[in-house]
């Protein structure tokens, strides 16, 4: 064998899989190793290493092998990348221009696809390089548009197409988009609406689950083996007051499906934004309420009345940036007696499970203008700081100030964090 060193790249998505009959195993992982390690023989090249990724869409830039590839690409542990084709490697005409015409040269790794006949080392064919990637771009624009109007046109219908049951329901296995009671979850889904309309807070309702050890809906999923989504907060256990609050607004708890309320920038991200509620895709009677309508309408009217938007007050401007030091969650705003403060909201549905912030919001402010004071005579010449800099900086001094656990006199203040975004 000669010395140079080869590196065989596979890719196989689920919707090759569906394209696939029974009788037609082209694009299986197997069938692309057992061509690509015969061509390979036959160019006398040494085969390194094999990397496969299999259920990776050609725009997925998270794929693990494909990421470990490109990480041994710019150590030059191999000579050549060999894929079937060049959409197997990417789909994204960004991603060609990026590392097959750009960095691969730079780090002296040739490209070979071998049904489309694509070589960096003949200068000769990169605008059909090009021209695959280009239609290879089409192809994932066209993809996305048709997945979005299938799944819109089911939408439309009342058909569930989430990953995930909302808590108190599951999937049902015998109807493909269909929903049914599960009956464990939605009796705690009962209490919590019975309460409120009760005259419970939602805080109040919250710390009482929490007492009684009953299980947040990810943790009960967790338990009983069902599919859930990891919060971004973290593995608690607990009930918050934003899952209180999110269940009382809920339409699918009176049998009406609501979906739509997020959706992707853009079919090259997995990014999400809020899309506005005039959007969003309702149709009532699709499932099993859970909920009665007197009891929704009870709850709903005790809600509107209820409202405090956060930033009513002075504490708005700290709305999803001042987090406690001790748990990491959000501060909720709340007024006594005329003045507005921030507190832990895991301390207050289960004292023991955080020591808890509290700070006024007035103190909060003064502080942090303080801080910006000090960074304005620090960097009396603004013009020879770059802006991030400046604002690492400032991120910095303000967490370091407040969360450290320096008590403001005049005050019972225990650590805050402020996260801000530039």
């Amino acid at each position: 064998m000669s010395d140079i060193r080869a590196a065989i790249y596979c890719r196989l998505s689920e919707e090759d899989r569906n394209k696939q009959l029974e009788t037609d195993d082209s694009e299986s992982i197997q069938n692309q190793k057992s061509m690509l390690l015969h061509f390979a023989g036959e160019q006398d090249w040494t085969v390194t290493g094999i990397y496969c990724d299999e259920d990776y869409a050609g725009a997925d830039r998270n794929r693990p092998a494909f990421k470990r590839l490109l990480a041994d690409a710019k150590e030059q542990k191999f000579d050549i990348i060999l894929c079937k084709t060049q959409s197997r490697f990417t789909r994204e005409l960004e991603l060609v221009e990026k590392y097959i015409h750009g960095l691969f040269p730079l780090w002296g790794i040739r490209f070979v696809s071998v049904v489309d006949h694509a070589d960096t080392a003949n200068k000769g064919n990169k605008k059909a390089r090009q021209i695959n990637g280009l239609v290879n771009e089409w192809y994932l624009e066209d993809l996305s548009d048709n997945i979005k109007s299938v799944l819109t046109d089911k939408r439309k219908q009342g058909k569930h197409i989430g990953a995930f049951a909302l808590y108190g329901y599951q999937k049902d296995p015998e109807e493909k988009g269909h929903l049914i009671i599960d009956q464990e979850a939605a009796a705690v889904v009962r209490e919590v609406f019975s309460l409120f309309a009760q005259g419970y807070g939602k805080t109040a309702i919250a710390r009482t689950l929490n007492e009684r050890g009953i299980p947040n809906p990810t943790e009960y999923k967790r338990l009983h083996g069902m599919r859930y989504m990891q919060p971004k907060t973290g593995n608690s256990t607990l009930w918050k007051y934003a899952a209180i609050a999110n269940m009382l607004q809920n339409e699918i708890y009176i049998g009406n499906m609501v979906q739509g309320r997020y959706g992707s920038i853009s079919y090259k991200t997995k990014q999400n934004r809020p899309r506005p509620k005039s959007e969003w895709y309702r149709v009532e009677n699709t499932h099993e309420p859970i909920i009665s309508q007197e009891l929704w309408n009870t709850v709903q009217a005790l809600l509107k009345e209820r409202t405090k938007p956060f930033s009513s007050g002075p504490a708005g401007i700290f709305a999803g940036k001042a987090r406690c030091a001790y748990c990491g969650y959000t501060l909720r705003s709340t007024k006594t007696r005329g003045t507005y403060y921030l507190q832990c909201p895991t301390h207050h549905i289960l004292k023991t499970a955080c020591t808890g912030s509290f700070i006024s919001a007035d103190r909060l402010e003064q502080t942090v203008l303080a801080e910006l004071a000090h960074l304005s005579d620090k960097y009396p010449d603004k013009t020879d700081i770059h802006p991030v800099s400046l604002n690492r900086d400032l991120v910095e001094t303000l967490i370091d100030y407040i969360s450290v656990g320096r008590r403001i006199p005049g005050t019972h203040t225990v650590p805050v964090k402020i996260h801000w975004n530039f």
